[in-house]
């Protein structure tokens, strides 16, 4: 079972140099590769792309030329040409657009490695043994213990913070103890989550992260138009010794830091809030059906396009995914049609209501509905239909 796990890093002023010489040197591969790759189809578009292993290659006398390349994990520079070779492969099916250039002025600097199964990472508490960069301070690694890391990412955030991202692969989990129990869920706009015995699960609120965060992104804008403004005007008076540039402008990059701080705050806030919701379902129920829902169509309403990225439905489904998976429930994806027309008790279809409408009668059998709970209900019955 592979697992995602995220630390935070404190690296000393050395190390944070050592870092940003890591973050350069695979930037400087990534054009120099892509580079290549397009003056080799500019002056012979008939030849044949240079693969992953080509590039390899041609790390080598790279590293002759600009030895500084020397200083990064060699595995590094090999998922940068792995990377870019995806790129490309997903160009040429039509499935991605073209690749670019990676500049340094860009918020979040990255970079990945292959971890070497014979080396130790954790080395302490707090400590850990990185290629290149040896002991760093991070946050607590106790998570790490019984598996084995297969890749890291080091990367910098627009917060200004560092972070340490590890693919681990651990055992298989015990399943969860069975409850017989089977549930139909209706995701929705007021209510996140309800479910077809009547419980209702509130949507994320973080009211004060995002007013807050609302607030510096007013703040930023207009520090950047203002500093766009100072910069032309002072470059164009040609009796300044000095250029500026628009990342000279503190205040800017100030807000940019605390604008992108409370937005993380609030992104980990809902991420807490969805991981602890599904856990409990999956803890409750043995079969769990949702609906199949087209979340990129829904966003084209504008009246409800925010509570619906608010929601985070693509989040939601994808942790119920692989947390049935890991713990041996059943999850069942059923299409959403006329589940909120249909009733429940006799299945008669009384055609589609406005969104205001959250109760109805059915006109044949007198049912009286609650629209949620009614839908839940029918996406139980066809998850049920769908497994038999």
């Amino acid at each position: 079972m592979l697992k995602g796990i995220q630390l935070r890093l404190y690296p000393t002023r050395t190390q944070e140099g050592q870092l940003w010489q890591l973050f350069g040197n695979n930037r400087f591969v990534w054009n120099q590769m892509l580079a290549m790759a397009k003056a080799r189809y500019k002056n012979n578009p008939s030849s044949r792309f240079i693969n992953e292993y080509g590039m390899n290659n041609l790390l080598k006398a790279l590293k002759i030329e600009y030895p500084f390349l020397k200083l990064s994990d060699s595995t590094s520079l090999q998922v940068v040409n792995h990377q870019l070779a995806q790129v490309f492969s997903m160009l040429f099916k039509h499935r991605g657009g073209q690749p670019h250039f990676k500049s340094r002025r860009s918020a979040k600097q990255a970079y990945t490695g292959r971890f070497p199964a014979s080396t130790q990472l954790v080395l302490a508490k707090h400590r850990v043994k990185l290629p290149k960069l040896g002991s760093i301070k991070t946050s607590k690694t106790g998570q790490l213990v019984d598996g084995q890391i297969k890749r890291y990412t080091v990367s910098h955030d627009a917060t200004g913070r560092y972070y340490l991202s590890l693919q681990v692969e651990f055992p298989e989990p015990r399943p969860l103890p069975k409850t017989g129990a089977q549930v139909g869920i209706d995701l929705g706009v007021a209510d996140l989550v309800i479910t077809s015995d009547g419980q209702k699960y509130p949507k994320f609120q973080a009211l004060w992260e995002e007013k807050q965060g609302t607030t510096w992104q007013r703040k930023f804008d207009r520090r950047k138009h203002q500093a766009k403004v100072n910069v032309i005007q002072w470059n164009h008076n040609k009796a300044h010794l000095i250029e500026l540039e628009l990342n000279d402008y503190k205040n800017w990059q100030r807000a940019r830091q605390i604008k992108a701080r409370y937005q993380r705050k609030l992104a980990n806030r809902r991420k807490d809030y969805l991981s602890k919701l599904t856990t409990k379902l999956v803890k409750a129920y043995d079969v769990i059906v949702i609906e199949d829902l087209k979340v990129k169509n829904l966003m084209h309403n504008h009246h409800l396009a925010k509570s619906i990225a608010n929601a985070s439905w693509h989040q939601f489904r994808t942790m119920l995914e692989y947390k049935c998976q890991w713990y041996g429930k059943q999850l069942v994806v059923v299409s959403p049609n006329y589940t909120s027309q249909q009733c429940a008790s006799c299945g008669f279809q009384s055609g589609r209501k406005p969104l205001e409408i959250r109760e109805w009668t059915c006109p044949k059998c007198g049912t009286h509905h609650d629209r949620d709970i009614n839908a839940a209900i029918n996406i139980l019955h066809k998850g049920l239909k769908a497994v038999q």
